[in-house]
Protein backbone atom coordinates (compact mmCIF):
# COMPACT_ATOMS: atom_id res chain seq x y z
CA UNK A 1 0.00 0.00 0.00
CA UNK A 2 3.04 2.31 0.52
CA UNK A 3 3.64 3.06 -2.90
CA UNK A 4 0.54 3.89 -3.67
CA UNK A 5 0.14 6.51 -0.21
CA UNK A 6 3.41 7.95 -1.01
CA UNK A 7 4.59 8.05 -4.91
CA UNK A 8 1.57 6.79 -6.83
CA UNK A 9 -1.41 9.52 -6.15
CA UNK A 10 -3.42 9.58 -9.48
CA UNK A 11 -6.67 9.49 -9.61
CA UNK A 12 -8.23 5.98 -10.64
CA UNK A 13 -10.95 7.57 -12.25
CA UNK A 14 -8.65 10.10 -14.21
CA UNK A 15 -7.39 9.00 -18.42
CA UNK A 16 -3.95 10.60 -18.16
CA UNK A 17 -1.39 7.57 -17.62
CA UNK A 18 -0.72 8.00 -14.10
CA UNK A 19 -4.45 7.35 -13.77
CA UNK A 20 -4.52 4.31 -15.78
CA UNK A 21 -1.70 2.94 -13.84
CA UNK A 22 -3.50 3.60 -10.76
CA UNK A 23 -6.80 1.88 -12.06
CA UNK A 24 -4.73 -1.10 -13.06
CA UNK A 25 -3.53 -1.14 -9.64
CA UNK A 26 -7.03 -1.23 -8.59
CA UNK A 27 -8.68 -3.44 -11.00
CA UNK A 28 -5.85 -6.40 -10.03
CA UNK A 29 -6.87 -5.96 -6.39
CA UNK A 30 -10.56 -6.68 -7.70
CA UNK A 31 -9.21 -10.08 -9.51
CA UNK A 32 -7.74 -11.04 -6.00
CA UNK A 33 -11.05 -10.44 -3.96
CA UNK A 34 -13.20 -12.03 -7.11
CA UNK A 35 -11.38 -15.09 -7.19
CA UNK A 36 -12.50 -16.22 -3.38
CA UNK A 37 -16.56 -15.43 -4.51
CA UNK A 38 -18.50 -17.28 -6.75
CA UNK A 39 -18.48 -16.96 -10.58
CA UNK A 40 -20.63 -14.98 -12.29
CA UNK A 41 -20.25 -12.03 -10.71
CA UNK A 42 -18.92 -8.05 -10.58
CA UNK A 43 -17.51 -6.44 -7.62
CA UNK A 44 -17.73 -2.77 -6.32
CA UNK A 45 -15.69 -1.46 -3.75
CA UNK A 46 -17.02 0.20 -0.86
CA UNK A 47 -16.11 1.72 2.84
CA UNK A 48 -16.88 -1.51 3.98
CA UNK A 49 -19.40 -3.96 4.20
CA UNK A 50 -21.89 -1.67 6.35
CA UNK A 51 -22.16 0.16 3.02
CA UNK A 52 -22.62 -2.84 0.78
CA UNK A 53 -25.54 -4.24 2.87
CA UNK A 54 -27.08 -0.96 2.77
CA UNK A 55 -26.68 -0.54 -1.01
CA UNK A 56 -28.70 -3.74 -1.56
CA UNK A 57 -31.17 -3.10 1.21
CA UNK A 58 -32.10 0.15 0.22
CA UNK A 59 -31.61 -0.52 -3.53
CA UNK A 60 -34.35 -2.87 -3.67
CA UNK A 61 -36.96 -0.78 -3.49
CA UNK A 62 -40.46 -2.81 -3.19
CA UNK A 63 -40.98 -5.89 -1.52
CA UNK A 64 -41.18 -7.65 1.79
CA UNK A 65 -37.54 -8.13 3.09
CA UNK A 66 -36.75 -11.47 5.06
CA UNK A 67 -34.16 -11.46 7.50
CA UNK A 68 -32.63 -13.33 10.83
CA UNK A 69 -33.20 -12.27 14.32
CA UNK A 70 -29.26 -12.25 15.23
CA UNK A 71 -28.30 -10.31 12.00
CA UNK A 72 -25.48 -7.60 11.90
CA UNK A 73 -27.28 -4.04 13.22
CA UNK A 74 -26.16 -3.07 9.17
CA UNK A 75 -28.84 -5.74 8.23
CA UNK A 76 -31.29 -4.92 10.98
CA UNK A 77 -31.22 -1.20 11.51
CA UNK A 78 -31.69 -0.72 7.76
CA UNK A 79 -34.55 -2.88 7.59
CA UNK A 80 -35.99 -1.31 10.55
CA UNK A 81 -35.81 2.39 9.18
CA UNK A 82 -37.71 0.81 6.14
CA UNK A 83 -39.84 -0.97 7.98
CA UNK A 84 -40.68 2.66 9.71
CA UNK A 85 -41.33 4.03 6.26
CA UNK A 86 -44.22 1.24 5.81
CA UNK A 87 -42.07 -1.61 4.20
CA UNK A 88 -43.04 -5.09 4.84
CA UNK A 89 -40.01 -6.45 6.68
CA UNK A 90 -40.08 -10.53 8.57
CA UNK A 91 -37.44 -11.20 11.58
CA UNK A 92 -37.02 -14.79 11.76
CA UNK A 93 -36.28 -16.42 14.97
CA UNK A 94 -33.19 -19.00 15.79
CA UNK A 95 -33.26 -21.36 18.10
CA UNK A 96 -30.83 -21.60 21.13
CA UNK A 97 -28.15 -23.10 18.95
CA UNK A 98 -28.60 -19.63 17.02
CA UNK A 99 -29.61 -21.52 13.77
CA UNK A 100 -32.76 -20.71 11.45
CA UNK A 101 -35.20 -23.25 11.40
CA UNK A 102 -35.73 -24.16 7.42
CA UNK A 103 -39.65 -25.32 7.99
CA UNK A 104 -39.78 -21.72 9.65
CA UNK A 105 -38.10 -19.83 6.84
CA UNK A 106 -40.25 -21.62 4.47
CA UNK A 107 -43.07 -20.68 5.70
CA UNK A 108 -42.19 -17.06 5.41
CA UNK A 109 -40.21 -16.56 2.03
CA UNK A 110 -43.76 -16.74 0.11
CA UNK A 111 -44.44 -15.08 -2.93
CA UNK A 112 -44.01 -10.81 -2.59
CA UNK A 113 -41.03 -11.50 -0.93
CA UNK A 114 -38.41 -9.81 -2.26
CA UNK A 115 -34.50 -10.23 -0.63
CA UNK A 116 -33.54 -12.51 1.89
CA UNK A 117 -30.37 -11.48 3.95
CA UNK A 118 -28.40 -13.80 6.51
CA UNK A 119 -25.07 -14.47 7.41
CA UNK A 120 -22.75 -16.85 6.56
CA UNK A 121 -20.92 -16.86 10.17
CA UNK A 122 -22.65 -14.75 12.64
CA UNK A 123 -19.94 -12.51 14.11
CA UNK A 124 -20.84 -12.64 17.84
CA UNK A 125 -21.49 -16.23 18.41
CA UNK A 126 -19.78 -17.85 15.34
CA UNK A 127 -22.28 -20.34 14.17
CA UNK A 128 -22.69 -20.94 10.26
CA UNK A 129 -26.28 -20.46 8.95
CA UNK A 130 -27.65 -23.05 5.56
CA UNK A 131 -27.30 -20.39 3.76
CA UNK A 132 -27.93 -22.35 0.56
CA UNK A 133 -30.48 -23.52 1.48
CA UNK A 134 -32.03 -20.19 2.44
CA UNK A 135 -30.99 -18.47 -0.93
CA UNK A 136 -32.66 -21.59 -2.37
CA UNK A 137 -36.01 -20.38 -0.83
CA UNK A 138 -35.37 -17.40 -1.88
CA UNK A 139 -35.34 -18.28 -4.99
CA UNK A 140 -38.02 -20.74 -5.49
CA UNK A 141 -40.73 -17.54 -4.91
CA UNK A 142 -38.32 -15.38 -7.11
CA UNK A 143 -36.52 -13.19 -4.20
CA UNK A 144 -33.31 -12.16 -4.16
CA UNK A 145 -30.28 -13.69 -1.72
CA UNK A 146 -27.98 -11.24 -0.12
CA UNK A 147 -25.49 -12.94 2.08
CA UNK A 148 -23.71 -11.01 4.73
CA UNK A 149 -20.05 -12.80 4.48
CA UNK A 150 -17.47 -10.52 6.64
CA UNK A 151 -16.74 -13.40 8.93
CA UNK A 152 -16.75 -16.30 6.27
CA UNK A 153 -15.03 -14.55 3.08
CA UNK A 154 -11.80 -16.86 2.31
CA UNK A 155 -12.48 -18.97 5.02
CA UNK A 156 -15.88 -20.84 4.70
CA UNK A 157 -16.91 -21.52 1.02
CA UNK A 158 -19.42 -19.27 -0.14
CA UNK A 159 -21.86 -20.42 -1.70
CA UNK A 160 -22.18 -20.30 -5.57
CA UNK A 161 -26.26 -19.22 -5.52
CA UNK A 162 -26.38 -16.14 -3.50
CA UNK A 163 -26.88 -13.25 -5.50
CA UNK A 164 -25.08 -10.70 -4.05
CA UNK A 165 -22.48 -11.24 -1.17
CA UNK A 166 -21.19 -8.03 1.15
CA UNK A 167 -17.55 -8.56 2.64
CA UNK A 168 -15.17 -5.98 4.23
CA UNK A 169 -11.10 -6.17 4.41
CA UNK A 170 -10.00 -5.78 7.74
CA UNK A 171 -11.73 -9.50 8.66
CA UNK A 172 -8.58 -11.00 6.50
CA UNK A 173 -6.19 -8.97 7.61
CA UNK A 174 -6.22 -6.17 5.09
CA UNK A 175 -6.81 -2.47 5.81
CA UNK A 176 -10.06 -0.91 7.88
CA UNK A 177 -12.38 1.59 5.85
CA UNK A 178 -12.55 -0.57 2.28
CA UNK A 179 -15.22 -3.57 1.50
CA UNK A 180 -16.66 -4.42 -1.66
CA UNK A 181 -20.48 -5.94 -2.21
CA UNK A 182 -20.12 -8.95 -5.06
CA UNK A 183 -23.66 -8.90 -7.49
CA UNK A 184 -24.43 -11.82 -9.50
CA UNK A 185 -24.05 -10.68 -13.61
CA UNK A 186 -27.75 -8.88 -14.32
CA UNK A 187 -28.46 -7.82 -10.80
CA UNK A 188 -29.45 -4.19 -10.96
CA UNK A 189 -30.24 -2.23 -7.64
CA UNK A 190 -30.86 1.20 -7.47
CA UNK A 191 -28.20 3.66 -6.59
CA UNK A 192 -28.47 5.13 -3.09
CA UNK A 193 -25.08 7.38 -3.74
CA UNK A 194 -25.29 9.65 -6.60
CA UNK A 195 -22.30 11.55 -7.97
CA UNK A 196 -19.77 10.52 -10.47
CA UNK A 197 -21.22 7.36 -11.36
CA UNK A 198 -18.13 5.49 -10.16
CA UNK A 199 -18.06 1.46 -9.31
CA UNK A 200 -21.30 0.59 -12.07
CA UNK A 201 -23.49 3.84 -11.32
CA UNK A 202 -23.88 1.92 -7.05
CA UNK A 203 -21.23 3.54 -5.76
CA UNK A 204 -20.47 7.48 -6.71
CA UNK A 205 -16.83 8.98 -5.01
CA UNK A 206 -13.27 8.25 -5.77
CA UNK A 207 -11.21 5.05 -4.52
CA UNK A 208 -8.66 4.38 -2.39
CA UNK A 209 -5.98 2.36 -5.05
CA UNK A 210 -3.95 2.20 -1.77
CA UNK A 211 -7.08 0.54 -0.03
CA UNK A 212 -8.25 -1.54 -2.43
CA UNK A 213 -4.51 -3.10 -3.22
CA UNK A 214 -4.20 -3.95 0.83
CA UNK A 215 -7.68 -5.85 0.64
CA UNK A 216 -6.38 -7.47 -2.78
CA UNK A 217 -3.28 -8.42 -1.20
CA UNK A 218 -5.08 -9.41 1.72
CA UNK A 219 -7.28 -12.09 0.09
CA UNK A 220 -4.50 -13.36 -1.86
CA UNK A 221 -2.58 -14.58 0.84
CA UNK A 222 -6.09 -16.11 2.32
CA UNK A 223 -6.05 -17.97 -0.85
CA UNK A 224 -2.34 -19.00 -0.57
CA UNK A 225 -2.36 -19.90 3.26
CA UNK A 226 -6.04 -21.23 3.81
CA UNK A 227 -5.19 -24.92 4.30
CA UNK A 228 -2.17 -23.78 7.09
CA UNK A 229 -4.58 -21.41 8.67
CA UNK A 230 -7.47 -23.88 8.86
CA UNK A 231 -5.06 -25.96 10.52
CA UNK A 232 -3.88 -23.70 13.04
CA UNK A 233 -6.99 -22.15 13.94
CA UNK A 234 -8.49 -25.58 14.41
CA UNK A 235 -5.53 -26.41 16.92
CA UNK A 236 -6.41 -23.02 18.74
CA UNK A 237 -10.25 -23.96 18.62
CA UNK A 238 -9.22 -27.65 20.34
CA UNK A 239 -7.02 -25.97 22.93
CA UNK A 240 -9.32 -23.04 23.73
CA UNK A 241 -11.60 -25.41 24.93
CA UNK A 242 -10.10 -27.09 26.60
CA UNK A 243 -8.90 -23.95 28.59
CA UNK A 244 -12.19 -22.74 29.03
CA UNK A 245 -13.44 -25.69 30.22
CA UNK A 246 -15.36 -23.96 33.48
CA UNK A 247 -17.07 -21.90 30.52
CA UNK A 248 -20.62 -22.83 28.58
CA UNK A 249 -20.58 -22.29 24.91
CA UNK A 250 -23.10 -20.33 23.33
CA UNK A 251 -24.23 -21.41 19.85
CA UNK A 252 -24.09 -24.70 18.18
CA UNK A 253 -20.95 -26.60 19.11
CA UNK A 254 -20.96 -28.46 15.55
CA UNK A 255 -22.08 -25.96 12.78
CA UNK A 256 -19.99 -22.83 13.66
CA UNK A 257 -16.77 -21.47 12.46
CA UNK A 258 -13.84 -22.59 14.66
CA UNK A 259 -11.95 -18.81 15.05
CA UNK A 260 -15.08 -17.32 17.08
CA UNK A 261 -15.38 -18.72 20.81
CA UNK A 262 -18.58 -17.29 22.59
CA UNK A 263 -18.70 -18.46 26.45
CA UNK A 264 -20.54 -17.42 29.21
CA UNK A 265 -19.82 -18.44 33.58
CA UNK A 266 -22.65 -18.22 36.06
CA UNK A 267 -21.41 -15.32 38.79
CA UNK A 268 -19.18 -13.62 36.05
CA UNK A 269 -19.79 -9.99 34.47
CA UNK A 270 -18.23 -9.52 31.20
CA UNK A 271 -18.02 -5.79 31.56
CA UNK A 272 -16.20 -6.10 35.06
CA UNK A 273 -14.30 -8.93 33.09
CA UNK A 274 -12.95 -6.81 30.67
CA UNK A 275 -12.07 -4.05 33.09
CA UNK A 276 -9.98 -6.87 35.21
CA UNK A 277 -8.04 -7.78 31.97
CA UNK A 278 -7.26 -4.95 30.00
CA UNK A 279 -4.43 -6.95 28.70
CA UNK A 280 -6.38 -9.22 26.63
CA UNK A 281 -8.18 -8.50 23.49
CA UNK A 282 -11.87 -9.67 23.35
CA UNK A 283 -15.11 -8.43 23.80
CA UNK A 284 -18.79 -8.79 25.14
CA UNK A 285 -20.17 -8.75 21.48
CA UNK A 286 -19.93 -7.01 18.32
CA UNK A 287 -17.52 -4.29 18.29
CA UNK A 288 -19.58 -2.23 16.58
CA UNK A 289 -22.40 -2.15 19.56
CA UNK A 290 -19.66 -1.68 22.29
CA UNK A 291 -20.16 0.68 24.95
CA UNK A 292 -23.71 0.32 24.44
CA UNK A 293 -24.83 -1.23 27.84
CA UNK A 294 -27.78 -3.20 26.29
CA UNK A 295 -27.25 -7.19 26.63
CA UNK A 296 -26.51 -8.70 22.90
CA UNK A 297 -29.34 -9.38 20.62
CA UNK A 298 -27.63 -12.02 19.46
CA UNK A 299 -27.60 -13.78 22.79
CA UNK A 300 -31.14 -12.90 23.84
CA UNK A 301 -31.90 -14.30 20.71
CA UNK A 302 -31.02 -17.89 21.67
CA UNK A 303 -32.90 -17.63 24.65
CA UNK A 304 -30.31 -16.58 27.14
CA UNK A 305 -31.26 -14.20 30.13
CA UNK A 306 -29.92 -10.37 30.42
CA UNK A 307 -27.80 -12.09 33.14
CA UNK A 308 -26.18 -14.93 31.23
CA UNK A 309 -25.85 -12.62 28.04
CA UNK A 310 -23.94 -10.15 29.88
CA UNK A 311 -22.13 -12.89 31.65
CA UNK A 312 -20.36 -13.95 27.87
CA UNK A 313 -17.63 -12.92 26.15
CA UNK A 314 -16.39 -13.53 22.60
CA UNK A 315 -12.88 -14.40 22.09
CA UNK A 316 -11.52 -14.44 18.39
CA UNK A 317 -8.81 -15.91 16.91
CA UNK A 318 -6.70 -16.79 13.73
CA UNK A 319 -3.20 -16.92 11.91
CA UNK A 320 -1.67 -14.60 14.21
CA UNK A 321 -2.74 -15.96 17.04
CA UNK A 322 -0.15 -17.98 19.04
CA UNK A 323 -0.72 -20.68 21.31
CA UNK A 324 1.62 -18.89 23.98
CA UNK A 325 -1.05 -15.63 23.39
CA UNK A 326 -4.18 -18.16 23.98
CA UNK A 327 -2.82 -19.80 27.26
CA UNK A 328 -1.53 -16.64 28.72
CA UNK A 329 -5.34 -15.28 27.97
CA UNK A 330 -6.90 -18.10 29.43
CA UNK A 331 -4.88 -17.61 32.14
CA UNK A 332 -5.69 -13.76 33.31
CA UNK A 333 -9.45 -14.07 32.41
CA UNK A 334 -9.97 -17.70 34.11
CA UNK A 335 -7.92 -16.43 37.14
CA UNK A 336 -10.10 -13.34 37.24
CA UNK A 337 -13.52 -15.08 36.53
CA UNK A 338 -12.83 -17.38 39.28
CA UNK A 339 -12.33 -14.21 41.96
CA UNK A 340 -16.24 -12.96 40.64
CA UNK A 341 -17.31 -16.35 40.71
CA UNK A 342 -16.18 -17.06 44.28
CA UNK A 343 -19.47 -17.18 47.24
Amino acid sequence: MVPLLRDQFANPHSAHRLGRAAAAQVELAREQIVSLLPEGGRLIFTSGATEALNIVISGISSGEIVTLATEHAAVLDTVAALGAKGRSIKLLPVGSDGLVDLDVARAAITPGVSLVAAMLVNNEIGVMQPVEELADLAHRVGALFLCDAVQGYGRIPIPGNCDMVAISAHKIHGPKGVGALWLREGIRLDPIIYGGGQEAGLRSGTLSPALCAGFGVAAGLMRERAAQDRVHIDALWDKARVLFDDWTLNGSAEARYHGNLNIRRDGVDGARLLSDCRNVAFSLGSACASGSGRPSHVLRAIGLSDRAARGSVRIGFGRYTTLAELESAAKMMNEAAAVQAAP
